[in-house]
């Protein structure tokens, strides 16, 4: 499936906070860390790449929760202060944001192209070899930025 027009939007559980993404991400990925394996109840998250400038928060009051890494760095986490639904990340990085891909509206466009920390990944989980892979974080997300690019211009 191809990249849906932009602007896309998308918001909390209980719709008290929603966003809007003016351009397309710069990457999708799965995240299997502990600590995303925990927040999502999941055996991974996914996460979005979105430049700041690309972001957009619409009404809605949110909490946030900071975060100290496995590298040492402190990652903000933002929540809807309402119902406590994880919406995005403000990495160390500066001009980015990691955005929870299933809080889109429509996340049919957004397959994931790689995974990170694949070293704590759940033991059932099997990663697929021929997408772009990190053992633990991505420090240079460039690999991930270039698979995110090519696979959003192939032809369907």
């Amino acid at each position: 499936m191809g990249l849906p027009e932009f602007p896309v939007e998308g918001g909390c559980q209980c719709g008290a906070v929603r966003y809007r993404l003016k351009a397309s991400p710069l990457s999708v990925y799965n995240c299997h860390c502990k600590d995303c394996q925990r927040f999502s109840g999941a055996a991974w998250s996914m996460s979005m790449i979105v430049k700041d400038e690309d972001f957009e928060l619409l009404p809605g009051e949110i909490a946030q929760y900071r975060r100290t890494a496995e590298s040492g760095n402190v990652i903000v986490m933002n929540f809807c202060a309402h119902c406590h639904g994880w919406l995005w990340n403000d990495p160390t990085s500066p001009g980015i944001k990691v955005v929870r891909a299933g809080t889109l509206d429509d996340m049919d466009w957004a397959a994931p192209v790689g995974n990170i920390w694949t070293d704590s990944k759940a033991a059932w989980v099997e990663i697929d070899p021929a997408q772009t892979n990190f053992a633990r974080g991505a420090t240079d997300r460039t690999p991930l930025f270039d698979a995110w690019t090519k696979s959003t211009q192939k032809d369907y």
